[in-house]
């Protein structure tokens, strides 16, 4: 386990609820696409978050969605508000992206659970990859997207990949799909079990979804996310 000190580069408002943070380690370290990281509020207080960024970045992104003046992650927000330097550890989790591999992939994230799966497309379109890489980010509403733009135009830029955000309860100019992500992947999607698949976003929210794969032919051996540990 590294502990690493980090200059706070900036801190800017994604959308009202969520935070970019870019983080200048203080030495070079080594992780793989998917893989957490823990902030250190203190030596028995660790929270972990998704690394946003890719390993090939000079900078380590996160992105923080904060509900609440005296929540989880707002706390998290205030102390990088506070304080220049930070403490973090890593890498950690057993999902990263499996590199080994030459199955199309399915990357699905609901709400922030995108940075987990964002530190992956960007890592295979830095690889310039040919595997078949389909991306779906479900929201519960417009307002919480983000960087729409930026997204779409890196995973065109692979091979072969789809982008798709899925929005549950959208508004009269939303043109792209709505309702529940998963659903939208299975109606898109009938081979599941040809892919391996990337899962991240509440813990509720991967259980039905690995239910629900596994139901239309997904296999849990090409099934990861960091939520499986703990469901």
């Amino acid at each position: 386990m590294n502990k690493i000190e980090c200059q706070v580069e900036s801190l800017t408002s994604l959308t009202e609820f969520v935070y970019k943070v870019l983080l200048k380690p203080s030495k070079q370290i080594d992780f793989q696409a998917g893989q957490y990281l823990n902030f250190v509020m203190s030596d028995d207080d660790k929270r972990p978050f998704s690394i946003a960024s890719a390993p090939s970045a000079e900078l380590i992104e996160l992105q923080i969605g904060a509900f609440g003046a005296d929540s989880y992650p707002m706390q998290v927000i205030e102390h990088i508000k506070a304080n220049g330097t930070v403490t973090i550890e890593m890498p950690l989790g057993d999902a990263q992206l499996r590199t080994e591999s030459e199955r199309p992939l399915l990357l699905l994230a609901g709400g922030t659970g995108f940075s987990y799966i964002k530190s992956m497309y960007e890592f295979l379109a830095s690889q310039q990859s040919s595997r078949k890489v389909v991306v779906y980010w479900g929201l519960r509403e417009l307002s919480a997207c983000y960087e729409l733009e930026k997204t779409t135009k890196i995973i065109n830029s692979l091979e072969n990949g789809e982008f798709h955000a899925v929005v549950e309860t959208p508004h009269d100019d939303w043109q792209g799909q709505t309702g529940m992500v998963h659903k939208a992947v299975m109606k898109d999607i009938k081979n599941l079990g040809d892919y391996d698949i990337y899962l991240a976003g509440r813990f509720d929210m991967v259980g039905a979804v690995r239910t629900d794969f596994l139901a239309q032919g997904a296999l849990v051996e090409h099934m990861f996310a960091d939520a499986f540990a703990y469901i």
